[in-house]
């Protein structure tokens, strides 16, 4: 399951949305609020200053005002003669709490009455004293008050523009679906004939047997008859389980690719949304889009996002939204009224959590299985990702795939990569071995750094420990060969660092687990027999112990005194808290582990007891190289005692087996035939 990164930019023409001036919108409400908030500004430092009555008729006494104005006959305006702003009382007053460039303009004060006969009774006797030619009148005018009918209303029209813009956000800006009031559309991007996939199930690589199972999808789109003749029904949807990597995303772009139909693809999360009712409504539109486009491919990418079991965790009463949303997908998929020509196709990591109605014949017919690839399915990985880069002569995709073992095609392509990258930091003009050596280590043990500061105390002991594990697996049958030990710190906490090559291998028998774990403990044992001491440095390789030990007496059944019982659960609930066994049982299954781990901790101190000379030659040798490889070793300590094929040996003498068993039987058909006739006769 592999891309060409060469050809990547001509492969997948995705369905970009036209580009959408999304953000005037934003813009806009933003000069709105700077306009709200000028006016209410420049209007609060140019209106009139709150004064007093009797500040109104000390005025008038002293002839400062000009013009008089009652608005609304609820408040009265004064606005001073220009002589008046001089005065020290008034300008110290109108030059702290207004603008300079509106001092000159009026209305200057202003206060509230409550009644228009009061007033004039008041305004007539604050001028008894003023002579008749220099008294002044006052004007009555009814007014609107535009300013606070800006502020009012421009922030009830704020908040609302607010709300839809935030409303707007969260449900996705752009398309159909960012809209508010079409917030239940479904996000699923269509690729149809104008913007169709171009990668094919050729750039798919070391699938073949689930390229083999979905081709027929293909097939009877593309030929109906052929099926339907027979009687045959279209599986009305399959389910791509695997790990992460592994290429079920890629496999379902290969599927829309090959399939001349449109395909519609999205993620499960686009189903999720925090207001009720959503998901179930993207679920219904997305039904009717596919089913006006039938025949045609729905791609949903981590379907557990919305399709994990119901009630699992739940609180008793509470109403689940995701729950809903696969309610409907469930009767959209296989319900009363359902019409043919759409299939569904589905990804996911986590099979287990998925609900029983959802995985049953009917809704997904067919789950197949993405497993992590084998040595000729890395093989055929990595001559896809070679192919576009600048190689030495000296490549091997046979070599890479058996340094590789466990790696799924993610893990490949970054090693690809990480390979090329290496290369090019040392200026080399084509990726050599070495630089995918380094890349698989740097990938498998993390990032080598050199510059790290160790003591030369620390360093012999890390020195022993990883001599400790090569020199006892090694010297174990059963025990994975070794490839490269390092002490080289990499990554966060490992200090040291040893790999092996295992074998491609699905069973494993009680003595390959045993040797397994006394490899693992020859690190902590050359520890104790060197120094008399023990460190901090075995903690993953006591983890990996433990659990190699618990899983041997309680899920494999290789302990007589437990017996053949399984304790593991596939289906366990994430919410289970009882142990499936008494208190009696689980102390006699700690005393059986603990006998496990002391008799193989026992065994690797007593062959590191036997095999010192060579511990200490191997321990010598690291502190003075830093990184030993396996031929080092076998000038070091000799050649490891038994004959084991490593992956590569096999693949490569089962290579050179079947071609000559090929050979052979064309080269003898013509003999076999002329014996079956001489028995015949």
């Amino acid at each position: 399951m592999s891309e060409n990164s060469n050809n990547n930019k001509n492969k997948l023409t995705p369905n970009k949305p036209a580009q959408r001036n999304g953000g005037y919108q934003f813009w806009f409400i933003i000069a709105l609020i700077l306009l709200i908030v000028g006016i209410a500004y420049f209007s609060r430092m140019n209106s009139a200053i709150e004064t007093t009555r009797k500040k109104f008729v000390e005025m008038l006494g002293n002839q400062d005002i000009q013009d008089v104005v009652v608005v609304n006959k609820e408040i009265v305006e004064i606005t001073l003669k220009p002589e008046a702003l001089n005065k020290p009382e008034y300008r110290k007053q109108l030059t702290t709490q207004r603008s300079a460039f509106s001092l000159e303009q009026g209305p200057h004060f202003k206060f509230r009455i409550n009644s228009a006969e009061k007033f004039d009774e008041i305004f007539e006797g604050a001028q008894k004293d003023v002579p008749k030619e220099n008294r002044i009148d006052y004007r009555v005018e009814p007014r609107s008050d535009f300013t606070s009918f800006i502020l009012n209303w421009g922030l009830l029209f704020l908040m609302f523009a607010g709300l839809w813009f935030i409303m707007r956000r969260m449900t996705g800006a752009g398309g159909p679906g960012g809209q508010i009031f079409n917030i239940g559309r479904s996000r699923a991007t269509l690729f149809d004939a104008e913007n169709k996939v171009r990668i094919t199930f050729n750039d798919v690589a070391g699938l073949d047997e689930a390229k083999e199972e979905i081709k027929e999808i293909v097939d009877f789109l593309k030929n109906p008859g052929k099926f339907t003749n027979l009687g045959g029904k279209i599986p009305k949807g399959a389910l791509l389980v695997g790990p992460p990597g592994t290429g079920k995303t890629l496999l379902a772009k290969a599927v829309a690719g090959e399939a001349a139909v449109p395909f519609f693809s999205l993620s499960g999360s686009d189903f999720v949304e925090m207001f009720v009712g959503v998901g179930a409504a993207r679920v219904r539109d997305l039904f009717k889009q596919a089913k006006e486009k039938a025949p045609c491919i729905v791609f949903i990418d981590e379907i557990d996002a919305i399709g994990r079991s119901r009630g699992r965790g739940q609180l008793p009463g509470a109403n689940d939204e995701r729950e809903n949303t696969l309610n409907s997908l469930l009767v959209e998929m296989d319900g009363f009224a359902t019409d043919s020509g759409v299939i569904i196709l589905a990804a996911t990591n986590r099979p287990d959590v998925l609900d029983s109605a959802l995985l049953r014949p009917g809704r997904f017919d067919r789950q197949i299985s993405i497993d992590k690839p084998d040595i000729i399915g890395r093989e055929a990985i990595f001559k896809v990702h070679l192919q576009p880069l600048k190689l030495a002569n000296e490549v091997d995709p046979k070599k890479l795939s058996a340094q590789t073992p466990g790696f799924a095609g993610a893990e490949i392509a970054n090693v690809c990569n990480e390979a090329a990258l290496i290369a090019a930091r040392k200026n080399k003009k084509s990726i050599e071995m070495i630089d995918f050596q380094d890349a698989i280590d740097r990938v498998i043990g993390g990032l080598e750094k050199k510059n790290k500061i160790i003591s030369p105390e620390e360093k012999e002991i890390i020195a022993y420990h990883e001599a400790g594990h090569a020199v006892v697996s090694w010297f174990l049958e059963h025990a994975n060969p070794l490839v490269k030990v390092s002490i080289v710190p990499r990554g966060v906490a490992a200090l040291g660092y040893a790999q092996y090559l295992p074998r491609e291998q699905y069973i494993y028998r009680t003595e390959q687990l045993v040797d397994e774990i006394c490899a693992i403990f020859g690190g902590r044992a050359a520890e104790d027999i060197v120094f008399g001491k023990i460190s901090t440095g075995a903690l993953s390789d006591l983890e990996q112990i433990t659990k190699m030990a618990y899983g041997m007496v309680t899920i494999y059944g290789m302990n007589e005194r437990v017996g053949n019982i399984s304790f593991y659960d596939s289906k366990q609930s994430e919410y289970s808290f009882n142990k499936p066994y008494s208190e009696e049982t689980a102390r006699i299954i700690d005393e059986e582990v603990k006998k496990i781990i002391d008799f193989c901790y026992d065994r690797s101190k007593k062959l590191l007891i036997d095999k010192r000379t060579e511990l200490n030659t191997l321990a010598k040798a690291l502190l003075e190289k830093e990184i030993i490889f396996q031929y080092d070793l076998e000038k070091l300590i000799g050649k490891r005692p038994f004959e084991q094929l490593t992956s590569y040996q096999a693949y490569i003498n089962g290579q050179s087996n079947g071609q000559a068993d090929a050979k052979a039987l064309e080269n003898g058909e013509s003999e076999k035939v002329k014996l079956d006739e001489d028995k015949t006769n």
